[in-house]
């Protein structure tokens, strides 16, 4: 490492050092810290933080991964504080068994409900996610809605929490990018309804099949939990049901790859609309 990274790195070795405590405790709880920021570990998770262009407060470098610091700071401003941890320390502070060696805190766009629309109710396309547990699938959601053009994520009741961080790595960085608000469905989705969104829901066992279903209007998509579906409070609040077909031998796909095919057809289907003269459907 060139000399003038090694300066930069300020050296800590206490387990008590603010900050440490601080980064420790957002990964512990899997939420913000006070001032907004997203504990993020990995050099690819970092590295898309940068791209997208949000702010760092702090880079963490485990002494093993030195070399991978060398990567990062060149990309990094002068107002990102960078620390240099032993191994032991670095590995007691981060969620993975096997630690790249780098960490960060990460401040996080904040969004409301009307965030979710884009400014353009006309195509807004809103996925509405509850009791989704499971970190990959929602990592997965959120990863496929940005890659086919929904506007953004609603969090219902029961859903793990966006900032997990095995929900921030398994989005591969569209967490950083797409709008993501927290609130309950029972009353977030009156509310999309009064602001002329159609609300859907996706089943595994009955419902008319996504691709005859028109998905071309101003929409939110609801998924549910892979085992127990969409409580029955939702569902009695929905316009339409949709389902994906598949082979009865497979009594259900779970929530990520349900939700990505629904939104593979909605984008599919929106772009065919904008290159005919046919209205909505």
């Amino acid at each position: 490492m060139k000399n003038s990274q090694q300066e930069r790195l300020r050296r800590v070795a206490g387990r008590h050092n603010v900050l440490i405590k601080e980064v420790r405790r957002a990964f512990a709880r899997a939420e913000l810290t006070a001032d907004g920021e997203c504990a993020v570990e990995g050099v690819r998770i970092v590295e898309e933080a940068i791209r997208s262009g949000l702010h760092l407060r702090a880079a963490l470098f485990s002494e093993s991964g030195q070399a991978r610091a060398g990567r990062l700071l060149p990309q990094l401003g002068a107002q990102v504080e960078t620390l240099l941890l032993p191994d032991k320390l670095f590995t007691s502070m981060v969620p993975s068994e096997t630690p790249q060696g780098v960490a960060a805190l990460v401040r996080m766009k904040s969004y409301a409900l009307g965030d979710l629309l884009a400014g353009e109710q006309d195509s807004a396309l809103v996925v509405a996610v509850a009791g989704v547990q499971d970190p990959g699938n929602l990592g997965t959601i959120l990863r496929s809605a940005e890659a086919f053009g929904a506007t953004g994520v609603l969090l219902g009741e029961n859903t793990v929490s966006a900032y997990n961080s095995k929900v921030v790595r398994a989005s591969a960085g569209s967490i950083f990018r797409i709008p993501v608000v927290r609130q309950e469905l029972k009353t977030a989705l009156p509310a999309l309804r009064d602001r002329g969104l159609r609300l859907l829901a996706t089943s595994s066992h009955q419902g008319n099949p996504v691709n005859d279903a028109g998905l071309t209007s101003p929409l939110a998509l609801l998924v549910g939990s892979e085992g127990a579906g969409l409580a029955r409070e939702i569902m009695a609040q929905v316009d339409e049901v949709v389902a994906i077909p598949h082979s009865p031998r497979v009594e259900s796909l779970n929530a990520g790859v349900a939700a990505s095919i629904a939104l593979y057809e909605a984008a599919r289907q929106r772009m065919l609309f904008h290159h005919s003269d046919k209205g909505p459907r």
